[in-house]
């Protein structure tokens, strides 16, 4: 008999991911959107790296930090969509047991960096707004650094017990997967060990780092709005507002997206089980899609930077 420390391995090699099964029929269809918001999101976040990177004038913190956001928008991107076209396209549905937890761990890890970073980039638009004269010397280069190294170190080493601790649980004789993404909710309810740590481990994990990320933006942006009403000169409210107006926006996608999420799986016994799923699958492509935009869009130098790029190809 297999021992209790390759007993999973033992028995389950690879695993099934059974997609959307509600629509079946209609998942080709769902295929085509996916698809053109993945190639938007990918294109316009590539896009926005080589313009930074090559564009001097863009060569600050703000625009570093930016750039950490495009990195994780897209390796989130490519760790799920591509596995879930395939299946839409392909019916490939197995999955490595390896390649179902470094999934699991990509999408556990980058989310909460992400969150992390848009915590750096109010703490920034903090200083900019409330001690400009400062700003020069607190957000430096040196500052980026540290901060990027933060934001991996800290989520990563908090997320990493999750997929640990459920690769090494016992799968008897399941693998079926009712998901399109390995999500730990979703596997672990196939091993017929118990799954209470697990689940609590990440659900406080999450709320720790998603939750101490939110009540510092949140208080960034009290400090600058009570910073921006004392200002009397003519039109320097508005001026004020516009620098965080890009980043603003990119916290609502993220966050409303994520409320969403997070209130479908609460109530998903009064929904149809699919929803939660299909809404996890746009949490990890609206975002990406629609952050490089919005700075595009509303960013005078990377609209310029951009349009520099265009003339030399």
């Amino acid at each position: 008999m297999a021992s209790s420390s390759n007993y999973s391995t033992a028995l389950v090699s690879e695993f099934l991911l059974i997609c959307l099964p509600s629509f079946q029929s209609w998942q080709h269809w769902l295929s085509l959107p996916l698809s053109l918001l993945f190639l938007l999101a990918m294109g316009a976040n590539a896009t926005l790296l080589i313009t930074i990177q090559l564009e001097a004038s863009l060569h600050q913190p703000m625009y570093y930090l930016l750039s950490l956001l495009s990195l994780l928008d897209m390796v989130l991107c490519l760790t799920v969509i591509p596995k879930v076209l395939a299946i839409f396209w392909f019916n490939s549905k197995s999955i490595s047991f390896s390649a179902c937890f470094l999934q699991m761990f990509i999408m556990n890890s980058f989310l909460t960096m992400e969150s992390c970073t848009f915590m750096v980039m109010a703490y920034d638009r903090y200083v900019a707004i409330c001690h400009p004269l400062q700003y020069p010397s607190i957000i430096t280069d040196q500052f980026v650094a540290k901060a990027a190294l933060f934001v991996v170190v800290r989520n990563g080493f908090l997320t990493m017990p999750i997929p640990i601790f459920c690769s090494r649980l016992r799968y008897c004789t399941r693998n079926i997967i009712q998901n399109c993404i390995c999500t730990n909710v979703s596997v672990s309810k196939l091993s017929c060990d118990d799954v209470t740590f697990n689940e609590l481990y990440q659900f406080v994990t999450g709320w720790i780092l998603l939750g101490s990320d939110l009540i510092l933006i949140v208080l960034s942006y009290s400090f600058i709005l009570k910073v921006v009403l004392r200002i009397k000169a003519e039109g320097a409210v508005a001026r004020a507002l516009g620098t965080c107006g890009s980043h603003f926006i990119l916290i609502l996608f993220f966050s409303t997206v994520l409320l969403v999420l997070v209130i479908t799986n609460l109530a998903r016994k009064r929904i149809p089980p699919d929803v939660p799923i299909l809404l996890n699958i746009l949490h990890h492509l609206i975002p990406p899609a629609l952050n490089p935009v919005v700075y595009g869009v509303r960013t005078k130098e990377i609209k310029q930077g951009i349009q520099k790029l265009l003339r030399r190809l």
